[in-house]
């Protein structure tokens, strides 16, 4: 018996595991979504395209040319040097050749998710470095959700309070499409009956939930 490096829950029947059965399929899962996350960050690189709920606040400087924390997450520290960073500790421990980059952003950004999503196995069950890895990957996707919101001008009901297997609310921006009545989290797919609308802006949609 030993324990998910994510979750921290015990994983039943494996003598070493260093991620249990559902952290290593949300990690797949949030490797796969990496070259949609950068790509969608491009939209808010402009002071203009900031999240409305932030509002507008008032500056006695100039204005950056760019937002700086999407600046930052696309920049060479961020996803890509992330990724990057995490698939050559791999290579190194596996004793494989330093892995080659080159390309584009958005290509390195493919081949180093990919990288490690065909390894994910060999790392929930033999890399030390397993929970490390999956929790910046799980941070790192939570930070562009942060900042990446739908386009079109919606009521916002709040954030979304699902909880995916390790434990982590989803925590993405929840919000009612213009002439629509059906409410979905753009990233975990969850979805919300208007009967649900009252209790998630007000906060309370989890506490029912569990009372129910």
């Amino acid at each position: 018996m030993s324990e998910c490096g994510l979750c921290e829950r015990e994983v039943h029947g494996e003598a070493t595991c260093h991620l249990c059965p559902g952290c290593t399929r949300v990690t797949s899962e949030r490797l796969t979504r990496m070259p949609e996350v950068y790509d969608a960050l491009a939209a808010f690189l402009q002071p203009g395209g900031r999240r409305p709920e932030l509002g507008r606040a008032t500056r006695v400087d100039a204005p950056l040319p760019i937002v700086e924390p999407v600046l930052n997450l696309r920049g060479p520290g961020g996803i890509v040097g992330v990724l990057e960073d995490w698939r050559s500790a791999l290579h190194a421990d596996l004793e494989w050749s330093e892995p080659q980059l080159s390309g584009t952003v958005p290509d390195r950004i493919a081949r180093a998710s990919k990288g490690l999503r065909d390894n994910l196995l060999w790392i929930a069950s033999s890399w030390p470095m397993a929970g490390a890895f999956a929790e910046e990957i799980r941070d790192l996707e939570r930070d562009a959700v942060s900042i990446v919101n739908p386009p079109e001008k919606a009521l916002r009901l709040g954030n979304c309070p699902a909880v995916y297997e390790d434990g982590v609310p989803c925590g993405a921006v929840l919000r009612v499409p213009a002439g629509t009545a059906r409410v979905e989290c753009r990233w975990c797919h969850t979805v919300y009956p208007p009967a649900t609308w009252s209790a998630l802006a007000s906060g309370q949609w989890a506490d029912e939930r569990k009372a129910s």
